[in-house]
C-alpha cells in the first residue's frame, strides 16, 4: 500500500508529488516505468473497433470512421505505432541496463491492446506500487497530456488499484535536449540532401522549413498549459512548438533558412475552428514566393505513426510534387540514441529529485511542470474528469 499523507491533493500520486509542487525535488524509489502509448490496430478486423475506442463519447458517425479507416487499410490495417513502442521499450530497457539501473519497463496503451489496465494489473502482480510514467507525446494539450492523465486515473479506478499503485509522470519533454537533438540532426541532413538534389540552390531564398504538428481545436489549444501563464491564442501548445522550431532552426541553419509552423491531420467538422495553416495549403503557396524545396519536420511526433506515414509521406509529398517542389521529410526521434537517453534522464530526474535549476531545457518555457497545474489543458466539450499527475480540476 502506498504511504498516505494528509496533504494528498494529487490523485494517485506518490507522497513526494502528493501536495502538487511544480517540480518534485524529493527522491522517489520507483519500482517500474510505465510506457504509455496511444495504441493502434494490428489487422483489418481491428481498424473500426480501434477507431471507436479513440472516438468514444464524441458521437462520431460510422461513415466518418470509415473515411479514416481508409488510411489504415492502405497499410493492411496495421498501424506502425505498436511495433514502434515495442522497439522503444526494448531501447529503454537496453539503455537502463547499460547504466546498471534496475527499473522494469511496463507498456500500456490508451486505445488498444495492451491496455493501460493490463499494465497496471501486471504491476500489481509483480508487487510494484510506485510507477513513473512516460507518455509518448512531448507537448501540452488535452489530447497530448491531460487525456493520458485521465486514462491513468480511469485505469486505477477500473482495476481497483487506486490507493495501491501510485503513478507519477515525467514532465512534458518538448524542450528536453534528447527530444530536440534528433530534429536538429535531421534538418541538417535534409538540407544537405536538397543541395545534393538541386545543385546551386540558395537555401536562404529557395528553401522553406515546414515544422508540422497535429492540428487540434482552437478552443483546446487556447486552454493548453496553465491558465495563469497567459499564453493567449494557441496556448502553450502553439507556444511550445514555436519555441522548439526556433531552437532547431537556429542550431541547424544559424537562422538563415525561413520556416513556418504548420498543422496536419485535422478531423473536426468545418464549422469548428482548428489550428491553421494546413501543411498542404502552405506548400501550395510557396512556389509563388520563389521556393523550390521544402524540408518537412514532424516536430509534433515522437515516431513514424499513421499521421506521419499518411499525412506527410503520402499527402504532403504528393502536394509538393504537384507544385514542383522537392521535398525531404526529416525522421521522428523514434529510437534515436539521444532521445532514448533523454527519456531515461527524465525518469532519473524524478527518481533522484534533481533540483529545478539543474534540469535541462533548450527553450525559456521549460523545464515544464512535474505536476500539472489546476485547470491545465481543459477540453471544453468534455469538461474536467479525474486525472492523475496533476492538481484538480
Amino acid at each position: 500500500m502506498t504511504e498516505a499523507r494528509t496533504d494528498q491533493r494529487v490523485l494517485g500520486a506518490t507522497p513526494a508529488a502528493a501536495s502538487g509542487p511544480e517540480h518534485v525535488t524529493e527522491p522517489v524509489a520507483y519500482d517500474a516505468i510505465l510506457l504509455a502509448g496511444f495504441g493502434g490496430p494490428e489487422g483489418q478486423d481491428d481498424v473500426i473497433p480501434f477507431l471507436r475506442n479513440v472516438t468514444r463519447g464524441r458521437g462520431i458517425p460510422e461513415e466518418r470512421l470509415e473515411e479514416v479507416a481508409h488510411h489504415y487499410r492502405h497499410f493492411g490495417g496495421v498501424s506502425p505505432i505498436n511495433d514502434q513502442n515495442r522497439e522503444l521499450k526494448a531501447a529503454l530497457e537496453a539503455e537502463l541496463a547499460s547504466r546498471g539501473i534496475d527499473l522494469p519497463v511496463l507498456w500500456g496503451n490508451r486505445n488498444w491492446d495492451p491496455y493501460l489496465d493490463d499494465a497496471l494489473r501486471e504491476a500489481n502482480e509483480r508487487g510494484f506500487t510506485k510507477l513513473i510514467a512516460i507518455a509518448t507525446s512531448a507537448y501540452s494539450s488535452y489530447s497530448s497530456c491531460r487525456q493520458y492523465r485521465e486514462d491513468f486515473a480511469r485505469a486505477l479506478a477500473d482495476t481497483g488499484l487506486e490507493g495501491t499503485i501510485a503513478i507519477d509522470k515525467v514532465r512534458q519533454f518538448f524542450d528536453h535536449p534528447g527530444f530536440v537533438e534528433p530534429f536538429i540532426e535531421g534538418v541538417r541532413d535534409a538540407l544537405a540532401e536538397i543541395e545534393r538534389r538541386l545543385p546551386g540552390i540558395d537555401p536562404a531564398t529557395e528553401v522553406r522549413i515546414l515544422y508540422s504538428t497535429h492540428s487540434i481545436p482552437s478552443s483546446d489549444a487556447d486552454r493548453s498549459g496553465p491558465p495563469e501563464r497567459g499564453f493567449g491564442e494557441g496556448g502553450a501548445y502553439a507556444a511550445q512548438h514555436l519555441a522548439v522550431a526556433e531552437v532547431v532552426s537556429h542550431a541547424a541553419t544559424g537562422g538563415t533558412v525561413a520556416w513556418d509552423l504548420v498543422f496536419q491531420s485535422r478531423s473536426g467538422p468545418p464549422s469548428m475552428p482548428w489550428l491553421e495553416p494546413d501543411i498542404n495549403d502552405r506548400i501550395a503557396e510557396l512556389p509563388e514566393l520563389g521556393v523550390k524545396a521544402v524540408v518537412i519536420v514532424p516536430l509534433g511526433f515522437v515516431s513514424d505513426h499513421m499521421e506521419v506515414l499518411w499525412d506527410l509521406d503520402n499527402e504532403a509529398m504528393e502536394t509538393s510534387e504537384e507544385h514542383g517542389l522537392v521535398a525531404v521529410r526529416v525522421p521522428t526521434p523514434g529510437t534515436h540514441a539521444a532521445y532514448v537517453k533523454g527519456l531515461v534522464d527524465l525518469v532519473l530526474e524524478r527518481r533522484d529529485g534533481v533540483p529545478t535549476e539543474d534540469r535541462p531545457a533548450v527553450t525559456p518555457l521549460g523545464p515544464w511542470y512535474d505536476v500539472c497545474r489546476p485547470g491545465c489543458c481543459e477540453n471544453v466539450r468534455l469538461g474536467f474528469k479525474p486525472a492523475a499527475a496533476g492538481l484538480a480540476p
